[in-house]
């Protein structure tokens, strides 16, 4: 496993990737080997166009290590269409159990591939911006950002 960091408009963020797969997108340095690998340069070039509006979904190869409910949250969390918001019970409903939103929103947490997997898409109920692993100032420029580049 290999990581490389970035500079971003969010701060230095960190690809994690193996030989076939990004296995980490966040903000926590990792504790293994720096190398930037093709792989990981082309994760940074479609988040670097997601930064810059041009980029509206992600084609990478990802390994989701989680439960069986886990992958099934961020599964859906995929097909939060950019620019738009879903609640954590929309979330749980999506994923067969409506009942389930505060699983749901520690699936969210458990998520290791922040932006490609967007689960900065989920507020709370009332629309409030709820925890996010990024701290919400940064949930808050995502959401912005795609909010702007959804008009364009």
């Amino acid at each position: 496993m290999y990581y490389y960091g970035y500079n971003t408009k969010i701060g230095k963020i960190y690809i994690s990737a193996d030989e076939n797969s990004v296995l980490a997108i966040s903000l926590n340095k990792p504790d293994y080997c720096e190398k930037e690998t093709p792989l990981i340069k082309k994760a940074f070039q479609e988040l670097d166009e997601y930064f810059s509006g041009k980029r509206k979904t992600f084609d990478l190869p990802l390994k989701l290590n989680g439960t069986e409910f886990q992958q099934k949250i961020w599964k859906e969390l995929i097909k939060i269409p950019y620019g738009k918001t879903i609640s954590y019970k929309e979330l749980a409903k999506r994923a067969g159990n409506e009942k389930a939103c505060r699983a749901a929103g520690m699936a969210n947490n458990k998520n290791k591939i922040m932006i490609v997997i967007p689960c900065h898409r989920v507020v709370g109920s009332n629309g409030d911006l709820t925890g996010y692993a990024g701290g919400l100032k940064v949930k808050k420029q995502l959401l912005d950002l795609e909010a702007e580049n959804s008009q364009n």
